[in-house]
């Protein structure tokens, strides 16, 4: 293309904008000889010739057409039946289902100095078919590489703990950026999910025996505490049991009545105290 032609549309699923790059009339006159010459060809063998210009594609498919080089006007075909003229025209078909990839294990240093391996998988679709087979080589293999390259520069500015704990953002992170870098290859990334994140065996250890002294501590305080509680009950309750005595015998009899439902052979009878004052007295 010449200086006039204008950089390559990415919204538009059925056309590339330039000036001639889909211009039937800038064949010159070999190319307006050729295509007469493969119509001629055409016209003369039918009907044989349609088992070599009939072509279909599925409903997710969409044929992108090149006629002596140049994309032809329209855009990509399909879904359906379409025509090519032998010998001068060639097409390519590509598939606009979502496709999935898993990213390999990246080694990545932290921002903290952490070396950990994480590995992640990419969900992405072809949403304009004509600028994926224009635009880039090989669509596919580009996102595939540019996902490994996005982890690692991501997660290079994050701490280990916030990989750990927030690992939506992360995948929310790099799904905006590897949209934004596909986008001209007409690429759509939909999702990004982290699959694991794999620590050193050391720090693994360190981590669990900091976890473990952790929940120690937090059990002796809750024990301390149900202790603390339990003697202020305690507490409350023989006030009231000793400006009670009423209540006090109660409780013996309560006493007395679960530990016999045990079968146990010896039952220790406690005798108040009140029952001897008149021996005491004497």
């Amino acid at each position: 293309m010449d200086a006039k032609t204008s950089s390559i549309s990415i919204h538009d699923e059925n056309r590339v904008i330039g000036e001639d790059d889909s211009d039937v009339g800038d064949l010159g006159f070999c190319g307006w000889m050729l295509t007469i010459l493969s119509v001629l060809i055409v016209a003369l063998s039918f009907p044989v010739s349609l088992c070599f210009t009939i072509k279909v594609v599925q409903e997710y498919e969409r044929a992108v057409i090149f006629r002596l080089g140049r994309l032809l006007s329209g855009g990509a075909k399909g879904p359906g039946i379409f025509f090519i003229l032998p010998c001068i025209e060639s097409y390519t078909k590509v598939d606009l289902r979502t496709v999935s990839f898993d990213v390999p294990p990246q080694e990545v240093l932290t921002k903290d100095s952490v070396t950990v391996s994480v590995d992640a998988v990419v969900y992405y679709r072809v949403f304009n078919p004509t600028v994926s087979v224009a635009n880039v080589e090989n669509a596919h293999h580009a996102t595939r590489l540019l996902a490994q390259t996005t982890l690692r520069n991501i997660l290079g500015t994050k701490n280990m703990a916030e990989i750990l704990s927030e690992r939506e953002s992360v995948s929310v992170g790099m799904q905006r950026l590897l949209d934004n870098a596909t986008d001209r290859w007409g690429i759509k990334v939909e999702r990004v999910e982290i699959k694991d994140v794999r620590l050193p065996i050391q720090l693994q250890r360190a981590m669990a025996a900091e976890a473990e002294a952790t929940r120690e501590a937090k059990a002796k305080v809750i024990a301390a505490e149900g202790e603390q509680n339990a003697s202020r009950a305690l507490k409350e309750a023989a006030d009231i049991m000793h400006g009670s005595p009423a209540a006090l015998q109660l409780r013996y009899l309560q006493t007395l009545c679960s530990i016999s439902s045990e079968k146990n052979s010896t039952i220790i009878f406690p005798l108040p105290i009140d029952l001897l004052q008149h021996f005491v007295k004497r």
